[in-house]
């Protein structure tokens, strides 16, 4: 649910585990990578508003916040979202003459829970590289130590101590604890069909409980498998209790994806632009068409959609990896960043040229897909008038004939201004190309 926040509106913070100094290491070397350095400092922020016992905050404003990380409001919000996206934060939402949020703050997961989790786990990897990746799994390794010539004489509690009687045993609720958030995904699968598809005498009443459930819709999402390929991978790990044998599944899960895919392990090459860094939805001019196109395919999908027959080349698919894992540029900014540079050059991804253009935007913190859409408009307009000034009158006739070129959305105002069938027809065959 998307709520408007003004700077006036109040929030409280309430503390819902027990932090731990190490639980510092864990948000700098496995989060940040993911989420970014301002929702880490978001997040570090939140837990300094707590009061002395680090319960409960007073009532702020988000101008409080504004002024104590000088940013502005729309950045506070978007890293709120990357917290809330991993499972660090939970916000919630009262509407009043002054509307209040109360935010809850959780624990990072464990370094063992984080690196074995499905989808952290690659997108950490992806983020980061090998190299960076193997330093952090052999920071957070456990020393191996060779007991095997050595005898436990460790003694049980009632070895030491003895009961009196007449104490009676108290329950205590309420009381603080350590609690760590997981991301929380959207169903991907569907399980009313997944659980009916399988004899109910080859499974346990207990097969399909929520742990196992968040696996399977996590291993789809990763390795991108639909309801009847899981239904199959599914039914060939039941084990003799009844049980999904989660081990198994896994395995087979990416075997599965490195079949389909020439032996290669997934990439967010096959990842769509983040539903919070999206544009609203009701918009029907020619300009929102483009930015939803833009958003709602992958840059795998979006560049196949160039190629008129066959698939995209080994080296273009590497040239986008390296956009989406190494500069960390989001799935919707790297389709617009396509389309320009195929428009403007000739339909080449010339490696140097849409670095050069990659690592600009990167500087510029370009997010989503309609600041790269204005950003880029911005720099041609620049070139445009660098060039204007030095050009000889041959250089103009080209000139002229390089602008009938560019990108649509290029010096004109598209806001309201409505599709042509034609047009129509091109941007939903980019779409259709997801399914074919």
């Amino acid at each position: 649910m998307e709520v408007n926040v003004l700077p006036a509106d109040t929030y409280t913070v309430i503390n819902k585990t027990v932090m731990k100094e190490q639980d510092r290491k864990l948000i700098t070397m496995l989060y940040q990578p993911i989420i970014g350095y301002t929702a880490t400092s978001l997040y570090f922020t939140l837990i300094d508003d707590l009061d002395k016992r680090e319960l409960m905050s007073d009532d702020l404003t988000h101008h409080h916040l504004m002024s104590t990380m000088q940013l502005k409001l729309d950045k506070i919000i978007t890293a709120r979202q990357k917290l809330e996206g991993v499972g660090l934060l939970k916000s919630y939402y009262k509407k009043d003459h002054v509307n209040n949020f109360v935010y809850l703050i959780y624990s990072p997961m464990s370094a063992s829970d984080f690196l074995n989790h499905p989808i952290l786990n690659i997108v950490l990897y992806n983020n980061l590289g090998k190299k960076e990746y193997d330093k952090i799994v052999d920071f957070f390794k456990m020393p191996r130590v060779n007991l095997k010539d050595y005898q436990d004489i460790t003694v049980s509690f009632t070895d030491v101590y003895s009961s009196i009687a007449g104490n009676v045993y108290m329950e205590h609720e309420d009381l603080i604890h350590e609690e760590s958030g997981k991301p929380h995904l959207v169903e991907k699968i569907d399980f009313s069909l997944l659980i009916s598809s399988i004899p109910s005498q080859m499974v346990s009443p207990r097969c399909f409980n929520q742990e196992t459930k968040e696996l399977i819709n996590s291993l789809a999402y990763v390795y991108n498998i639909d309801d009847l390929q899981m239904q199959g991978l599914v039914r060939n790990h039941i084990n003799e209790k009844g049980l999904v044998d989660k081990a198994e599944l896994r395995k087979s899960c990416r075997n599965f994806y490195q079949f389909e895919n020439n032996g290669k392990l997934p990439t967010l090459i096959y990842s769509k632009q983040p539903e919070y860094l999206k544009a609203p939805e009701g918009d029907h001019s020619k300009w929102a068409k483009m930015v939803y196109t833009f958003e709602s395919v992958t840059p795998y999908d979006y560049l196949r959609s160039k190629y008129k027959t066959g698939e995209p080349s080994l080296r273009d698919l590497r040239l986008i990896e390296s956009l989406l894992v190494d500069l960390k540029m989001n799935p919707g900014v790297v389709n617009v960043l396509i389309a320009y540079v195929l428009k403007i050059n000739n339909q080449k991804l010339s490696k140097n040229y849409i670095e050069t253009i990659a690592g600009q935007w990167k500087r510029l913190n370009v997010e989503t897909v309609e600041e790269a859409m204005r950003v880029s408009e911005r720099e041609h307009k620049k070139l445009k008038k660098q060039f204007e000034q030095k050009t000889t009158v041959s250089r103009v006739v080209s000139r002229k004939t390089r602008e009938e070129t560019l990108p649509d959305w290029f010096d004109k105002n598209l806001e309201n201004e409505e599709m042509t069938e034609e047009e129509k027809r091109e941007l939903d065959q980019i779409l259709n190309s997801i399914s074919s």
